[in-house]
């Protein structure tokens, strides 16, 4: 199994919510998830992530990334 490969199927296992939610309190909205940024300190929220996409996004400071970068940043 080459690296590429082992990334792909973590990637499958894996539910970046289920992930992300262990340290951020997200609520569904709509198609998304959102909540408080745990890179920058903020009241209202704008941590954002999409289960489809495999992906995170926040609109306050900027951070994004997936599963993977997620998990290093933090």
């Amino acid at each position: 199994m080459n690296d590429r490969s082992a990334i792909d199927e973590i990637r499958a296992r894996l539910d970046i919510v289920d992930v992300i939610g262990e340290t951020v309190a997200l609520k569904k909205t709509g198609g998304t998830y959102k909540g408080l940024c745990p890179f920058h300190a903020e009241k209202t929220p704008s941590f954002n992530v999409n289960r489809e996409r495999g992906l995170f996004k926040c609109f306050g400071c900027g951070e994004s990334g997936d599963l993977f970068s997620f998990v290093m940043k933090t």
